[in-house]
């Protein structure tokens, strides 16, 4: 992994951490997103009642990378992800896959990141950059995936991911 972050409050970014600590079905320990339900502001106003299917949100830095070539200021924890990873092809994996920590904390992905506005706000045409094509011309959501926690631990850079792959792959769909 290459960066791990955390926000007491519910802004955009986040503030990188020398490590966080992950707490089964609440997400990251301090953060304004974690908790049972929905913690997302435009997911509270909808229904509150809802499960928390977000409480982790990772991005793999290699889309920073493209950001950047693209003229976009970017690092790790900028879009509000908790976790920054390197190597790992987040948006190809299984919903239901799983990622082990060596701490032995342990999330599982539920869906993508859906885009939102918020990116412009931070940085005017953000939200675009993070969306592409496919060859059939269906829409990539490039901004991440979310997850929950299911099992207890400390997580940081440099800790090696354990991926655990249900036995039927599910592609990642917006939650």
């Amino acid at each position: 992994m290459a960066a791990v972050a955390v926000s007491v409050r519910h802004g955009f970014s986040k503030q990188r951490q020398a490590a966080i600590r992950l707490m089964a079905g609440f997400g990251v320990v301090g953060d304004a997103h974690a908790g049972v339900n929905v913690q997302h502001r435009s997911r509270v106003a909808r229904d509150r009642g809802q499960p928390n299917l977000r409480q982790v949100h990772l991005i793999h830095g290699e889309l920073h990378d493209e950001l950047r070539a693209k003229g976009f200021a970017v690092g790790p924890a900028d879009m509000g992800e908790n976790i920054t990873t390197r190597g790992i092809a987040l948006l190809d994996l299984s919903e239901g896959t799983r990622l082990r920590f060596p701490s032995g904390a342990e999330i599982v992905i539920t869906g993508l990141r859906n885009p939102c506005a918020q990116l412009d706000a931070f940085l005017p045409g953000l939200t675009q950059a993070v969306l592409g094509r496919d060859a059939d011309g269906g829409l990539i959501r490039k901004a991440g995936v979310m997850a929950v926690v299911t099992a207890d631990g400390t997580v940081a850079p440099g800790d090696r991911l354990a991926i655990l792959a249900p036995a039927a792959h599910v592609p990642l769909r917006p939650v």
